[in-house]
């Protein structure tokens, strides 16, 4: 099987390192990847944003599926024009990846679905928002409808910074505030059947304690404290396979990752938000216990109703606990060109990877490019082995201005509180 991935940050290199271990994918490249990508697959350039230079390239590497990775080149389509040259492609279409592109949508289908998910309003002016605020009060939840790289809600007290970010964005969501803890739920799709992944915890903020602004993710770790028994059948039975459901009513069929983010909340399960795509940081977390051939398990489900006879997914024992390393200034204005070493004496630690995102290789060697520059991932027979690993793995890894959480998974961490 000759596999091409679309993308090129943490979530890509996780993909690309399980993908190269199953023993069905003879050859596999990535467009346009980075540097950590090129020690285990073939780059390309290409405009990922591009539909038809994406379809090109995959012809043009006789491909027989197609993974695309990131969010936006769902929303602009690529999967449509891969699927349309006839060739088979892990991703949802650009209607059914609506669901992540539009929190208004989002919420429409969960609505029809009888999916739990707090009340919400849709905003388009300031006398709406207004209106909005006055009805749900404090704290104050307001999403950018469309996409903004796990970055475009704030959760506030203060109602003139909640008006503000309403303002700024344009078209949001307002909606009610959702008490405990936020879990994430990955489900690999063929348009029909769900097959649930275990869970993960995302830590969204950028200071330890949550503290701070909201990131794409500063850490992650998998299995998660204290997840209730029973919690991925009962998120299958009344989030994951209603929305596919009703996707395919829509003639939007679900071909892909669906990611629900949870809110462990006092009333039962809420549904905080649907991605459609693997997340990151919690895809290194989860990859890195992945016992099934992820190739053969993606090629189903792109194939539309292979999946049923692929049955459960097979786990490693253990834990994994993946943590972020940012550039300086990020989320706001994050700084590039920093030189990065250590990572060769981070991954000889037993059972540490780095997983590259915002990194180049410049006249010197390799320097940052982008917010959040390596994701430290470590497993290990249970969370606080997994833990202890990767902040050694950290430790070992240097560029100016790094940032991290101490954090991750700390057992005496308050899980961290969602919207």
């Amino acid at each position: 099987m000759r596999v091409l991935v679309i993308g090129g940050g943490g979530r890509e290199h996780a993909l690309a390192a399980t993908l190269v271990r199953d023993p069905e994918v003879e050859s596999l490249h990535v467009a346009p990847g980075n540097p950590g990508i090129s020690a285990v697959a073939d780059l390309h350039d290409v405009d990922a944003l591009d539909p038809a230079a994406v379809t090109a390239l995959a012809r043009r590497l006789d491909a027989d599926l197609v993974v695309v990775g990131p969010e936006a080149p769902l929303v602009a389509g690529v999967a449509d024009a891969v699927r349309e040259a006839g060739i088979d492609c892990f991703g949802p279409s650009r209607t059914a990846a609506a669901i992540e592109g539009s929190k208004a949508f989002a919420k429409d289908v969960m609505t029809a679905a009888g999916i739990p998910t707090a009340l919400a309003r849709v905003c388009e002016s300031a006398a709406e928002v207004a209106e909005a605020l006055e009805v749900f009060g404090p704290p104050y939840v307001v999403k950018d409808d469309g996409l903004a790289a796990g970055k475009g809600v704030v959760v506030t007290d203060d109602r003139a910074r909640a008006a503000a970010h309403a303002q700024a964005c344009g078209r949001v969501v307002v909606e009610d505030y959702l008490d405990g803890p936020e879990v994430s739920l990955f489900a690999i799709c063929d348009g029909s059947t769900v097959l649930a992944m275990q869970p993960a915890q995302d830590f969204k903020r950028l200071l330890d304690g949550d503290a701070g602004p909201n990131t794409g993710g500063m850490g992650a770790y998998t299995p998660v404290h204290g997840a209730p028994d029973g919690l991925i059948e009962e998120v299958t039975r009344r989030v994951l396979q209603p929305a596919v459901d009703e996707l395919a009513r829509r003639d939007a069929a679900f071909v892909g990752l669906l990611y629900a983010g949870l809110a462990l909340t006092s009333r039962g399960v809420q549904v905080v938000e649907f991605n459609a795509r693997f997340g990151d940081p919690e895809t290194q977390a989860l990859l890195g216990l992945l016992d099934s051939p992820l190739g053969q398990v993606l090629a189903a489900a792109a194939a539309r109703g292979g999946l049923a006879d692929v049955g459960p997914l097979r786990w490693k024992p253990g834990a994994a606990v993946t943590v972020v390393m940012s550039a300086a200034g990020y989320p706001e204005s994050p700084r590039s060109g920093d030189a990065i070493t250590g990572i060769e004496a981070a991954e000889r630690l037993d059972g540490v990877h780095v997983f590259h995102a915002g990194t180049t290789t410049g006249p010197d060697g390799l320097v940052t490019s982008g917010g959040r520059v390596l994701a430290v991932t470590a497993t290990g027979p249970d969370v606080a082995a997994a833990r202890a690993s990767a902040y050694r793995g950290v430790q070992r890894v240097s560029f100016a201005g790094a940032h991290y959480r101490t954090d991750i998974a700390a057992p005496q961490h308050p899980a961290e509180q969602v919207r």
